[in-house]
This record gives C-alpha cells, structure tokens and sequence, in this order.
C-alpha cells in the first residue's frame, strides 16, 4: 500500500519509467510512486492511501515502504481491518499482531468495501430501535471478529 505524499520531487534522471509513464524512484527504504492509475496491474495490486478524495487519472506520488509488499494470491491471512466509526470509514492494514484476526486480502478487501458501504449509507438504521452510531458499530465489529453474513448479523439485532 503506498500512501501519498506532497514534499517529494523524483530525481533527473534518476528514476525508472514504464511503459504507461508511471516513475518510481528506488530508496533502501522503499519505493517512491508516481502515477495517474492505483488499480490492478498484471498480479500487482496498487493500493493509494490518499490525504484528500483522489480522483482517478490525477497524477499523484505516493510512498511504500519495502516491508509493505505482500503476495495478493497468497491465501495467507496478512491484513485486517482498521476502523474509524467517527469519520465513518473503515481500511486495510497489514497485521501487527498475532491477536489479531487476518483476512487473505480478497476477503479483506470486500469486508472493507460492505463496511464502507454500510458506515456511509446508514438508512438501514431507522429500522432498528437501537442508536444508530451504536447499532453501525456492533454490527461492523462483529461483522469484523465472526464468520457471519452481514445479513445474518443485522437480523439478530431485530
């Protein structure tokens, strides 16, 4: 995952370009990104933390550190889940403790985009007695630390 910066200037002549005209400039601590497209590209996967709303062809420098790479097709349960119910968003990290849950990063990534969705669009709320803000977190948290469907989860809350 690369996260975008402001205060770096890629180096004359000092930095690889590839054939869709992104640079990378090449550090002992990581990779320096610069490039209008954060998708997928053959078994690569792109991921942009950006500051502000990135729109796509806008050319941004982003930032990784060697130690951020993971293989995406392993079936190895690398990430989980961090939570931010305040500005209702929820993303991927790489996990730092054997406490954690791991996800592979398929099922990551689409637990993080239902909980995006559910955090963002909370009109299935007003069919709940409960708070809202409280209802959205324990279904994410659970939806977060069990197996269950997201609707198996909002059910038992009726």
């Amino acid at each position: 995952m690369f996260k975008e910066v402001s205060d770096f200037n890629f180096p004359d002549h000092k930095y690889f370009k590839s054939k869709s005209d992104s640079k990378y400039h090449y550090t002992e601590e990581g990779v320096y990104r610069k490039s209008n497209h954060w998708g997928r590209v053959a078994n690569c996967r792109w991921k942009l933390i950006t500051n502000e709303s990135y729109k796509n062809q806008q050319e941004v420098v982003g930032f990784a550190k060697w130690t951020d790479f993971f293989p995406i097709s392993s079936q190895e349960k690398l990430f989980t889940i961090s939570v931010d119910f305040s500005n209702n968003n929820a993303q991927i990290q790489t996990v730092l403790s054997t406490i954690e849950k791991g996800f592979t990063y398929s099922e990551v990534q689409s637990k993080v985009k239902q909980i995006n969705h559910l955090l963002k669009n909370d009109s299935w709320t007003d069919y709940y007695l409960q708070n809202s803000e409280d209802l959205k977190r324990k279904v994410v948290e659970e939806y977060i630390n069990t197996t269950k469907s997201l609707t198996a989860i909002k059910s038992s809350f009726k």
